[in-house]
């Protein structure tokens, strides 16, 4: 599941709607829903995500955050070092290769060190 799809599930929770609801509300598939939930498709279109906080009725600090988790929600991710350090290349492959082995507290610090970076 993306950051987006644990946001979207929360909102969903919170104000006691099912997918299918949503779906209907938004006009798309409840399987498209369900796949950008889950992760299984690409990052949402900024037009989609706004029709989600409208549907949801998002404003200011709501909306921006829902559109930040968006922007870092693309379940497939390309990492372009060509002109990078040779350690940036070494650090992409690196993740790359061991990223399905961490477990959450070695991936919340890695966050928390990149966040602190930004």
């Amino acid at each position: 599941m993306t950051p987006f799809g644990t946001r979207m599930r929360a909102l969903r929770a919170e104000r006691g709607v099912t997918l299918k609801q949503m779906a209907e509300g938004l006009n798309i598939s409840s399987a498209y829903l369900s796949a950008l939930e889950h992760g299984r498709r690409g990052q949402p279109s900024t037009q989609l995500v706004r029709q989600i906080c409208a549907y949801f009725g998002l404003f200011w600090d709501d909306a921006e955050a829902l559109e930040r988790v968006a922007e870092l929600s693309h379940p497939r991710i390309v990492v372009d070092t060509a002109g990078l350090s040779p350690g940036a290349t070494e650090l992409a492959n690196q993740l790359a290769a061991s990223i399905r082995r961490l477990d959450e507290a070695t991936i919340e610090h890695l966050l928390a060190v990149l966040r602190e970076r930004a």
